[in-house]
């Protein structure tokens, strides 16, 4: 059996075992139906001379769109149509390592097999693109599929700007405190495409987490376990407001001047 790029390379192990780890809690917690959601790491800080000199395993493959930033960049992807409980297990095998070449145009894979990346790709990697024009510290993406975050997007009031993060921040302190940008809003929009993805940008300038209408989130940050948490927090505080209801009543929510002095106290953005 071939070497894994992973042996000997503490670093790089570590960050696509945070991936496997997080993999896991989306498929425990009911966010990842079959192949659903993606996970997206720039590893080139982890990358040596030996990886870049290692040869691509499969064609050049067109990311769909120029990305200037991510010249010579590396990234751990999900594989496409690869499930979250798979991955957790084996992500070298339901994932791959793949180098951006130098047209800023085109990628190949270089490790473990040639999984095909996610079809969401060209998102992914526009998000990072714009973060790295940002000189951002974010390294990771993830999309998931929260249950009742998503259920709480079929009412429209809840559609408008700040309304569903000013509910969500309402229900528990923790949710303003590790989610301080809140949550975007992205209105319904073909999976997958360019319109998709720069909504999501644009929305990404201002917020932690995008909310894509009846289809889930997608939240950025300096590696996968950070990524993984603003969004643990948001769902947290929907299940919340949702056994509220549940229980028969209107929760009242923090107040105004609640959030306000939480918001001095722990020098939060907003």
């Amino acid at each position: 059996m071939a070497k894994s790029i992973l042996e000997g390379r503490a670093g790089l192990e570590k960050a696509v075992y945070d991936v496997a780890e997080v993999a896991g809690y989306l498929w425990q917690n009911g966010w990842a139906e079959r192949n659903g959601g993606n996970i997206t790491v720039n590893v080139t800080e982890f990358i040596d001379d030996e990886i870049k000199s290692m040869p691509a395993i499969s064609e050049v493959m067109p990311i769909g769109e120029t990305l200037p930033f991510l010249k010579g960049q590396y990234f751990y992807c999900k594989g496409t149509q690869k499930r979250m409980r798979d991955l957790a297990r084996w992500p070298m095998d339901n994932g791959s390592i793949i180098r951006i070449l130098d047209d800023c145009a085109t990628y190949v894979i270089i490790a473990d097999s040639p999984v095909l990346p996610t079809s969401e790709l060209p998102s992914h990697l526009a998000v990072h693109n714009r973060q790295l024009e940002l000189g951002s510290d974010v390294r990771a993406t993830v999309h998931t599929h929260p249950i009742e975050l998503i259920a709480m997007t079929h009412n429209k009031a809840f559609l408008g700007k700040d309304v569903l993060t000013r509910l969500l921040w309402s229900m528990i302190p923790e949710t303003k405190a590790f989610c301080p940008l809140g949550l975007g809003i992205v209105p319904y929009t073909l999976p997958g495409s360019n319109l998709m993805a720069q909504a999501t940008i644009e929305q990404l300038e201002d917020y932690d987490v995008v909310m894509w209408e009846k289809h889930g989130v997608f939240a950025k940050g300096p590696d996968v376990i950070a990524a993984f948490d603003q969004i643990d927090v948001l769902s947290k505080a929907a299940k919340i407001y949702v056994n509220a209801k549940a229980m028969g009543f209107e929760p009242d929510g923090m107040s105004d001047a609640q959030m306000q002095e939480l918001t001095d106290v722990f020098h939060l953005p907003r």
